[in-house]
Parts: C-alpha cells; sequence; structure tokens
C-alpha cells in the first residue's frame, strides 16, 4: 500500500528525468546553435532543478494539520460562516473541526483550509502548502514554454545554417514563397527532426494542460475558496434553488385555488390560473464568501499563511 501510494512519485521523476534524458540526447548536440548559446545547457538543468524542488517542497511540507494543540488558533483564524462551515467535531481526530479544514482519509489527519488531496505529491494541499502547489504549477509551465521554445529555435537554428531554403529555391527551383516553401520545409524537417519535433509538441500539449490547471487554482485563490469549498457551494446552491423552487410553486398552486374560488372569474380563467407556471426563472440564490477579502490580502494569505504569522501565534500564547 505504501509503495502504490508513492507510484506517481516516482512516475513524475521519471517524466521529468526522461524529458531532460531526451533532450540533451537529441538536441543538445545543436547548442550552442545559431539562435542559442551554450548558457542553455546549464539553464535547462537549472530549471530541471528548481523545479524538482518545488516538488519535493510541495510532498513533504506539513500542509496545515490541524492538532489539539493548534485547533483554538485555527478556529479564532477562520470563523464559521454557518452556511456550509458550522460547528463540530472531527470524528475521527475527535477534536473541534475548524471552519475551512476536513479530515484526509488518505492522510488520516484534519487538514486546515484544505483544498485536495494531491495523488501526484502523495499529500494534502492546504493552507501552509497552497503556495508550493501554485508554484509548482506556474514553474512546470514555465519550464514547459522553455523548452517548447527552445527545441523551435533549435530546429529554425539548423535551417538557416543548412541553408534549407537556399537548397530548395535554387537547386529543386521551388517558387521563393510561404505556401510553396513550408510544405517542403515541414517535410525536411520530419525526416531529419523527428524526434524534436514529437518532444517540442508534447511540450506544448503539457503547458496548455497547466495553464489551464493554473489558471483554474489561481482563479480559486484570489477569491479565496478552495477546491473543496466549490463542491460544498454547488451542492448547497442546488439545494437552496430546490427549496425556493418548491416554495415557489407552492405559493403559485395556492394563488391558483384562491383566484379559481374567485365568484364569476370564467372558467377558462380559473383553470389558467390553477395551471399556471411558477416563475421559478426569478429563484436566484447568491454565494456569500465570508473568506473572500479582496484581491490583495487573499494573495497575501496565499503566501503568508495564517498560522506562520505573528498574530497566530500571540493567539496561541494567550489560549496557553
Amino acid at each position: 500500500m505504501s509503495l502504490l501510494a508513492h507510484l506517481l512519485e516516482f512516475i513524475y521523476l521519471m517524466m521529468i528525468g526522461g524529458i531532460y534524458y531526451f533532450i540533451s540526447k537529441f538536441c543538445f548536440n545543436y547548442i550552442p546553435g545559431y539562435y542559442l548559446s551554450g548558457v542553455h545547457r546549464y539553464t535547462s538543468l537549472l530549471a530541471v532543478g528548481v523545479g524538482v524542488l518545488l516538488f519535493l517542497l510541495t510532498s513533504f511540507s506539513d500542509p496545515g494539520t490541524v492538532k489539539a494543540e493548534n485547533v483554538s488558533q485555527y478556529i479564532s483564524a477562520y470563523p464559521y460562516d454557518n452556511v456550509i462551515y458550522s460547528e463540530k467535531e472531527c470524528s475521527t481526530c475527535k477534536i473541534p473541526k475548524p471552519a475551512r479544514s476536513k479530515h484526509c482519509s488518505i492522510c488520516d489527519r484534519c487538514v486546515a483550509r484544505f483544498d485536495h488531496h494531491c495523488g501526484w505529491m502523495n499529500n494534502c494541499i492546504g493552507e501552509r502548502n497552497t503556495r508550493y502547489f501554485m508554484a509548482f504549477l506556474l514553474w512546470h509551465f514555465l519550464i514547459c514554454i522553455y523548452g517548447t521554445v527552445a527545441i523551435g529555435l533549435v530546429l529554425a537554428g539548423q535551417l538557416k545554417e543548412l541553408r534549407v531554403v537556399y537548397i530548395l529555391t535554387v537547386y529543386y527551383g521551388i517558387e521563393n514563397s510561404l505556401r510553396r516553401l513550408v510544405p517542403h520545409i515541414v517535410q525536411w524537417l520530419l525526416a531529419s527532426y523527428n524526434t524534436q519535433i514529437l518532444m517540442m509538441v508534447f511540450l506544448a500539449i503539457v503547458s496548455l494542460l497547466l495553464a489551464g490547471f493554473f489558471g483554474y487554482h489561481a482563479n480559486l485563490c484570489l477569491t479565496n475558496t478552495t477546491t473543496n469549498e466549490t463542491f460544498k457551494w454547488q451542492d448547497y446552491i442546488s439545494w437552496q434553488k430546490k427549496l425556493n423552487e418548491a416554495r415557489a410553486s407552492a405559493a403559485a398552486l395556492k394563488a391558483g385555488i384562491s383566484g379559481m374560488r374567485i365568484e364569476g372569474e370564467p372558467p377558462k380563467i380559473k383553470w389558467r390560473s390553477f395551471f399556471r407556471k411558477s416563475t421559478t426563472e426569478n429563484v436566484q440564490v447568491t454565494k456569500n464568501n465570508i473568506y473572500d477579502k479582496g484581491f490583495f490580502h487573499n494573495l497575501l494569505e496565499i503566501i503568508f499563511p495564517l498560522s506562520m504569522r505573528s498574530s497566530f501565534l500571540q493567539t496561541k500564547s494567550k489560549s496557553g
């Protein structure tokens, strides 16, 4: 079970190590080149090293474990909104459950400002390590962009150094226009540098996936919402809508029955009033997130977690 839990971590390390190996094997021969200097041999290694460091920080850092020693401080830091969070006890840890926390069944602990359990990190993402997780996503997105552009410049440099355009136009008589040259250049690249093109396309696709994932979590951070809370709000809003629609339907039915009792009303109008459709389209439920303190303060809460501030420690000393 322990080996299975670390499987995705092992896959990540194999992936990033394998990609770097193939890039160094198939691209470093052309560096330095026409567009890239030799320094990129070292900056690429540095970029991968920083990525692995962020991975280790996210994997092994404390996500914000709620214990009996700090539960009162977390309760003070995150008040209950009595909408999606109310005062209760964790049935597993047997301690009060602060707002925004959740007991992770995989890690077997309560985590403050719980976002989700990340299988790739084999760790929860919570109040204290969300900043590392966001840095990990952003940095790996930048690495993929860097790799895509660098390989593209290697291929462009080879086109320039080998004078492919000149050979195609002079020796093969191909018209010197973009429309005529592109098919022949692509054919030449696929025949000569298919591995490099495959790596470039792969990195471009991964960068798009990481951009979407980072954008989603950045939006959550800037609105001071967690992945766990998005599901809680969806359930709450869905339940409130159904409740309000039931009330609106009951009110419309009551009004219809009352209308039928009016003396002198034509029979057709009576039946129309009885079967009148309730205006449930006007029923709206608003999301009141009391933890959203504005763009700047929300960002600060991610970079400087509440439990690492002096005010949190002062609350601990007073409660002690």
